[in-house]
């Protein structure tokens, strides 16, 4: 495991290496970390082989990697607990998730303005930790590389915007915790999270 270990030092905080090192020995895991996916930071399958394997993307922070990391891992346990029939983000997922985490929410761990919001976010964690707008935009401030890009929260009403995939949409009223957009090309409407990363083409 030392070879794991040394990988671990960069993409992990240092106080939470052990444990986690400690976890993926105790399920078995293959850890593969591999390049950006725009639509998902983690994953977890069961190979064909019945081995175990998950994968983080690289380009996350630290802290970002550790909640990922430990989201896939109780995937992993939930599944073999309760079996392959349960829901993949359901009260058992739940339970185990927050069970898992709880040993990492603390100073030693996570910068101390991010506690208050890990706590209150693992009292019911969601499928990602991306839909928790005010935890997400928290845990950008940590990321190396800073875009240009803003948040669809904070482009005004009416303006034209594009997301990862070069479409323009216009940012119409809040629907309670979500904005309604119209895709310009299409004129259909869709819903995005207030921490959806867009770039404002104007206004």
């Amino acid at each position: 495991m030392l070879a794991v270990n040394n990988v671990l030092q960069k993409y992990l905080p240092e106080r939470a290496i052990e444990s986690c090192l400690d976890l993926i020995k105790k399920t078995g895991v293959n850890l593969k970390i591999v390049n950006e996916r725009v639509t998902r930071h983690g994953d977890y399958r069961r190979m064909p082989n019945g081995m175990h394997q998950i994968t983080v993307n690289a380009n996350l922070n630290k802290y970002r990697f550790l909640i990922t990391l430990i989201h896939e891992i109780a995937h992993l346990v939930a599944f073999e607990k309760y079996g392959r029939t349960i829901k993949p983000h359901g009260a058992e997922w739940k339970r185990i998730f927050q069970y898992l985490m709880l040993p990492f929410i603390r100073p030693e761990i996570f910068p101390t303005q991010l506690l208050p919001l890990l706590a209150n976010h693992f009292k019911n964690p969601k499928a990602s930790s991306s839909t928790d707008a005010r935890l997400s935009i928290a845990l950008k401030h940590f990321d190396e590389q800073q875009t240009n890009r803003t948040y669809v929260f904070e482009v005004p009403q009416g303006s034209i915007f594009r997301i990862h995939n070069g479409k323009l949409y216009k940012k119409g009223n809040r629907r309670v915790k979500r904005y309604e957009c119209v895709e310009v090309a299409t004129g259909r409407m869709y819903l995005f999270q207030p921490n959806a990363e867009v770039e404002l083409v104007f206004e």
